[in-house]
C-alpha cells in the first residue's frame, strides 16, 4: 500500500503491540522484520560531507515532491517483504531527520541511542528518546563521545564492525558503544574510515553473515584481511561507488537485498551471487549524502 506520511503522526508504533516494539538484533543480515524511518518532509542537503558538497557544487536542490515519493516507494517495498515500518515524526529544523540508521542501533541488549558528531543532528536523538519513552523502549545512550550509526555494523552474532573517522566516530564513542560488546564475548573490529567517505557503510555492507559489499581499494588493507581471517568474503566493488552510495544498501535476511535503481554494478553483481534484489530510485537522497541503508534503522530482526 502506499504511505501518506501526512497523517502518520508519531508513527505506525502506536498501533503495534508492545511486543513488536522489543529491540533486537544479533546480525545485519538475519530477518529484519521491524524498522525505523522518517519521512522526509523537510529534507535538506547540508554541505557537511564531500558528496552533499559535490551535488550542491552541481545546482542540486531538494525535489520535496519526490523526495516523499522515493520515501514511499522505500516503504512500500519494505511492506512487500512483510517488514513493518515504524516511523519518527519529522520536525522542521532537522534537515537530515530521515536518515534514521545514524541516531541509534538495535543490539542483543535493546537500543542504543546513539551521539552524532554533528551538532544539527543532534535533536534527532532527543527526538528518539522521546518516541521510544513513548513505546516503553528502554533506551542505552552514549554520552564520552560521538559515534553514527553508518559506521556500526553489528556483523553476525559475536562479530562486532566499526567504523572510525575521527571526525564523525572517534575512539571514545566507539569504545563506549562496544564495551557490552566486549564484556559478552564479542570480537571487535575496528575499520580505519578516510572522513571524506562519511562512513563505513559508503564503503562496506554485509549482505549475508560471511559475505560483504565493499569498495575494496578504499578499505583499509588490514581490515580486509581481517575479514577474510574471519571467513568473510567482499564482493568487490567499482570505488566510484562511494560518491553515489552504491554500496549503502539493506539486507533484509533470506538472501533478499535493497538496493539502488542508480547503481545497476551493485544490482548485477549481487544477482550474479544469488541474491534476490529490489532497486528503489533514492536519487534525492543520495545527493544528501544518504542512501537505503542511511533511510533505514533495523529495530528488530529474527535470527535464521
Amino acid at each position: 500500500m502506499r504511505v501518506d506520511f501526512g497523517a502518520f503522526g508519531a508513527g505506525t508504533a502506536g498501533n503495534v503491540p508492545p511486543a513488536y516494539l522489543e529491540s533486537y538484533v544479533v546480525s545485519e543480515t538475519d530477518r529484519l522484520t521491524d524498522v525505523i524511518l522518517c519521512p522526509p518532509l523537510h529534507l535538506t542537503p547540508v554541505p557537511c560531507c564531500a558528496v552533499t558538497r559535490e551535488a550542491l557544487a552541481a545546482g542540486f536542490t531538494t525535489d520535496a515532491a519526490e523526495a516523499l515519493r522515493q520515501h514511499n516507494m522505500l516503504v512500500e517495498a519494505l511492506e512487500r517483504h512483510r517488514v513493518r515500518c515504524h516511523s519518527l515524526a519529522p520536525l522542521r529544523d532537522l534537515p537530515d531527520m530521515c536518515f534514521t540508521r545514524d541516531i541509534g542501533v538495535a543490539t542483543p541488549w535493546g537500543m542504543t541511542a546513539l551521539n552524532p558528531a554533528m551538532p544539527h543532528r543532534r535533536g534527532e536523538v532527543d527526538a528518539l528518546l522521546e518516541t521510544c519513552a513513548e513505546w516503553k523502549m528502554p533506551v542505552r545512550q552514549i554520552t564520552r563521545g560521538t559515534i553514527e550509526g553508518g559506521d556500526v555494523c553489528v556483523a553476525r552474532e559475536g562479530l562486532l564492525i566499526v567504523g572510525m573517522s575521527g571526525e564523525r566516530s572517534c575512539a571514545a564513542g566507539v569504545e563506549e558503544f562496544a564495551a557490552p560488546f566486549r564484556a559478552a564475548g564479542w570480537d571487535v573490529l575496528l575499520c580505519p574510515v578516510h572522513a571524506d567517505h562519511l562512513h563505513l557503510d559508503t564503503i562496506f555492507c554485509m549482505v549475508e553473515k560471511d559475505e560483504a559489499i565493499g569498495c575494496l581499494e578504499l578499505l583499509d588493507p588490514t581490515f580486509v584481511e581481517a575479514l577474510y581471517e574471519r571467513d568473510i568474503k567482499i564482493i568487490p566493488m567499482p570505488t566510484a561507488l562511494s560518491f553515489s552510495l552504491g554500496c549503502n544498501i539493506l539486507s533484509l535476511g533470506g538472501r533478499r537485498v535493497l538496493t539502488s535503481a542508480t547503481d545497476t554494478v551493485v544490482t548485477t553483481a549481487l544477482r550474479k551471487a544469488g541474491y534476490a534484489v529490489d532497486e528503489i530510485d533514492i536519487s534525492q537522497f543520495a545527493a544528501c549524502g544518504g542512501g537505503i541503508h542511511c533511510l533505514t534503522q533495523p529495530l528488530r530482526r529474527i535470527p535464521a
